[in-house]
């Protein structure tokens, strides 16, 4: 990492600033208890925090400590795109660009050499093609699973999902980077669709 001069103090202090816009951007997964929706700011620290507990079952080239800084700055966008449910209905195309034009916006508030190695940390997680992004992708598609389990269906009952959509949406990504992971949140995953026949 790049040492910032102190002269620089002002612009990472907005950074930061702005960044804490990120706990008032709700998702649809609620929190464990189904008491309220999770905010973008827990979400990116449980699925950190998720990486680092769950890194033995990652593939051997993948570097954790810059799966977590991905997983950290991986949502910062949403402060001005918004949060895009999987399941919900959206043009990808649309979002992706105003999520890139929020990229731009918020690693600019910062120095120039944190800037780029934010960015591009934020460019090669959305391009999913590094060990370490696939992992932090599969990771990603993880925690909300576990949430919507422990909170009895959670988002899964507003958007009327389907264990195929699980499937196809969540468990092709999941099972790229951690396969392991997969095959045992699927056994859980099949198990509640199970009991909502």
């Amino acid at each position: 990492m790049t040492r910032i001069p102190a002269e620089n103090l002002a612009a990472q202090f907005a950074f930061l600033e702005e960044a804490d816009r990120l706990k008032k951007i709700l998702r649809a997964t609620p929190i464990h208890d189904d008491s309220r929706p999770e905010n973008s700011a827990e979400h990116s620290w449980h699925v950190a925090l998720y990486a680092l507990v769950l890194a033995d079952h990652a593939a051997p080239d993948v570097d954790i400590s810059r799966v977590i800084k991905m997983l950290l700055l991986h949502d910062l966008v949403e402060i001005d795109a918004g949060d895009t449910p999987i399941h919900g209905d959206f043009d990808a195309a649309e979002q992706e660009a105003k999520e890139k034009r929020a990229a731009d916006r918020l690693f600019g508030l910062l120095p120039a050499p944190q800037a780029e190695e934010f960015r591009a940390l934020w460019d090669e997680f959305e391009a999913a093609e590094s060990p370490d992004a696939i992992f932090g992708k599969s990771i990603d598609r993880v925690q909300p699973l576990a949430l919507n389990m422990s909170s009895g269906g959670g988002s899964w009952r507003e958007y009327s999902v389907t264990l195929d959509q699980i499937d196809t949406r969540v468990g092709t990504k999941v099972s790229r980077g951690a396969p392991t992971v997969w095959t045992y949140i699927r056994d859980r995953v099949g198990s509640y669709f199970a009991t909502q026949n």
